[in-house]
């Protein structure tokens, strides 16, 4: 059976999925988890486990092993650990049906909560866990930034491309470097991607002077078959070696795929890139704006000084808090800055109630000249005003994100982060 609606975590609450049918054992794992986070319950032969992971990005996943619920765990366990082998798996059963813990061992979980026992030892064995898994882990996930625009014209796809552009070249430098000094080994996945998802549709293929015959819709089709070999071979590259995912060029396709395959393609995109970069400026399907800012370790909010712009932003931001989504974790990056304008960045910041991240000056000029010859400005100015302010976001997303080496650092920060809650956490159940 699916979870009900109001059985749905709080946003902002870790979440665990929990495969069973038995309502007892439900409600013990519930009890036992309750300070932790929500358990959300999925029936042990769902379909939708694929959705709910990419929606809800679970801590763990917890499988009933119980002899009334063995048939389908096995299976569940094996299917997980293929399509999502990062996810902790954990078994459930009872010590009183052997066979039901044998089982569940043989199937390689990752460790088994006896539910005859007090509930502290879920938390216990949880947290174990955790922490075995931050001392070996290795991220090997890229990072995702959102940049919003609430209406066209904004420059945001441009503002995407070159960002894309600039951030590929300083963190080949900064591997290259690391490379020569000290012989360190390449990382697996290679540079940036550029999600060209913003309206009108396809600018920033245009701006790249790059054509694509593989869409983001496609990408979504192909989600259980992504690997290396097809990521190189379909997806369009920039000379610069960027990678760029398009929308279709019929946008009736878009409305085939469901938010949700969408943001679990953007996850599984991370398996491969160091960083992508989602431009969703003027995307007027604001579900999966909200679902994308959501998975985006950064999102961005791009506004300029006229008085649309930043209406139009105000109502975007309030649109996002309606589907629940935190825009504290948002920040301001005011475009087209002209400082001669009677409306400074900050006033723009306060108005829209965000931390103001950076300002771009306005270079509209320059950019056209550049665009004219089918050039980017950061390319072939890199000592123009607007370059050196996207470098600057560039350099400022390597320090934050990546190590000295040019890769990404050694454990997922979010590991730290839950064995930090964990200790701070009751463990009685």
């Amino acid at each position: 059976m699916n979870a009900p609606r109001d059985n749905m975590p709080e946003v902002g609450a870790e979440t665990y999925l929990f495969a069973s049918g038995n309502g007892s054992h439900i409600t013990w794992l519930t009890d036992a988890l309750s300070r932790l986070g929500s358990v959300v319950v999925l029936g042990p032969d769902t379909k939708s486990i694929d959705e709910r992971i990419a929606l809800l990005g679970p801590v763990a996943v917890f499988i009933d092993f119980s002899l009334d619920q063995s048939e389908a765990a096995g299976p569940l366990h094996q299917r997980l650990k293929r399509d999502w082998p990062a996810l902790p798996v954990l078994a459930t059963g009872v010590s009183s049906e052997p066979a039901a813990m044998l089982a569940a061992l043989r199937a390689g979980v990752d460790d088994f909560v006896d539910m005859s026992a007090a509930p502290a030892d879920a938390v216990s064995t949880l947290r174990t866990l955790i922490e075995r898994r931050s001392s070996q882990q290795v991220s090997t996930r890229g990072r995702t930034l959102a940049l919003l625009g609430a209406r066209a014209g904004l420059g945001v796809t441009t503002l995407a491309t070159s960002l894309a552009l600039t951030l590929n070249d300083v963190l080949a430098q900064a591997q290259a470097q690391a490379q020569a000094a000290r012989g360190a080994a390449r990382a697996a996945r290679h540079g940036v991607a550029l999600l060209d998802l913003g309206l009108p549709a396809r600018d920033g293929l245009l701006y790249l002077d790059t054509q694509s015959g593989f869409s983001f819709v496609d990408g979504v089709r192909n989600l259980r078959r992504l690997d290396q070999t097809l990521l190189h071979t379909a997806l369009a590259h920039h000379s610069s070696g960027v990678a760029v995912l398009p929308l279709p060029a019929s946008l009736a396709q878009v409305r085939e795929i469901s938010h949700a395959d969408s943001v679990a393609l953007i996850k599984r995109l991370t398996d491969f890139f160091d960083f992508q970069i989602a431009d969703l400026g003027g995307f007027s399907t604001i579900d999966f704006v909200a679902q994308t800012v959501r998975e985006a370790q950064r999102t961005w909010v791009v506004c300029d000084q006229s008085i649309g712009a930043i209406v139009s932003t105000a109502n975007l931001l309030k649109d996002l808090r309606t589907r629940e989504v935190d825009t504290t974790h948002l920040s301001l990056v005011v475009n087209k800055f002209d400082s001669h304008v009677d409306l400074t960045a900050k006033d723009i910041a306060e108005r829209l109630e965000l931390p103001l991240h950076h300002v771009i000056p306005a270079r509209s000029a320059p950019l056209l000249s550049a665009a004219s010859r089918g050039e980017m400005l950061v390319r072939t100015a890199r000592n123009d005003p607007y370059s050196q302010a996207v470098a600057g976001l560039a350099r400022g997303l390597q320090q934050e994100f990546m190590s000295p080496t040019g890769q990404p650092p050694a454990k997922d920060p979010r590991w730290s982060a839950l064995i930090s809650r964990f200790r701070k956490s009751p463990s009685e159940g």
